[in-house]
């Protein structure tokens, strides 16, 4: 199935030095993630709080033990394993192609497939600090943790996720968008192009071949030359690193 895509994906990566590769929700479902913004996500579902009053700053600092509840519930999938999507992009990176993956997961997957330089707009759960001496602490101590989880000096922990009402990190915005402005192609995955600032971070690709794989259709009207309606695992899995 999608022989025909995919034979054209793969001469353009064959000919590509220079891939980023921007990548969304659908990319960690395959990895049995949910997302947010799917028919059966959670933004769909049905909660006492909806989930963007949930994860947004003024909730965490208002409702910080009902934040963690949804957050250790629904958000921190500690269990789960890159699939045939970040395993390929990892091994694309290793062999000079890809030079960069700008993602908007928070859950790590990129890094354990194996990818080095991984932009994450919307931050980690694998990092958390505590807001009043900085000290880091990982997921597990967070999951773990009962009620809100707190610092050794006794400051309350953040995750270092980038919620609603929160500004990106400069520095990451400004090597994501150096990134694609080099790349000689993009390959956009997994995202409906619906979260701004970062879906518009593609506006700053000037290469030759721009690429969509994505099971829905996107919102943000691109021009791409390949469009491929399917899941990315599927897709990225059947390229051949050459």
């Amino acid at each position: 199935m999608y022989e025909k895509e995919v034979e054209q994906l793969q001469e353009i990566i064959d000919e590509s030095e220079n891939i980023v590769f921007f990548g969304g929700a659908g990319v960690s479902t395959e990895s049995h993630i949910p997302d947010f913004r799917s028919a059966d996500g959670i933004y769909h579902q049905s909660y006492k709080y909806s989930p963007e009053q949930v994860v947004s700053h003024s909730f965490f600092m208002q409702y910080t033990e009902a934040f963690y509840d949804f957050y250790r519930e629904k958000m921190m999938i500690l269990d789960a394993r890159p699939n045939p999507a970040h395993l390929k992009l990892a091994e694309l990176e290793q062999a000079g192609k890809l030079k960069a993956v700008i993602t908007q997961n928070i859950d790590g997957l990129h890094q354990a497939a194996g990818s080095r330089t991984v932009y994450e707009l919307h931050g980690s759960i694998h990092r958390n600090y505590c807001m009043e001496c900085h000290r880091f602490y990982d997921a597990q101590f967070v999951k773990e943790s009962i009620g809100i989880p707190r610092c050794e000096c006794g400051g309350i922990i953040k995750p270092d996720v980038v919620l609603y009402e929160e500004g990106l990190d400069s520095s990451t915005i400004q090597g994501a968008v150096e990134s694609i402005a080099r790349a000689d192609t993009l390959i956009i995955g997994g995202t409906s192009l619906v979260v701004y600032p970062a879906a518009g971070f593609i506006d700053y690709f000037h290469g030759r071949h721009l690429v969509v794989i994505n099971k829905s259709r996107t919102a943000k009207a691109v021009r791409a030359e390949l469009n491929i309606s399917a899941p990315i695992g599927e897709i990225l899995g059947q390229i051949e690193v050459r």
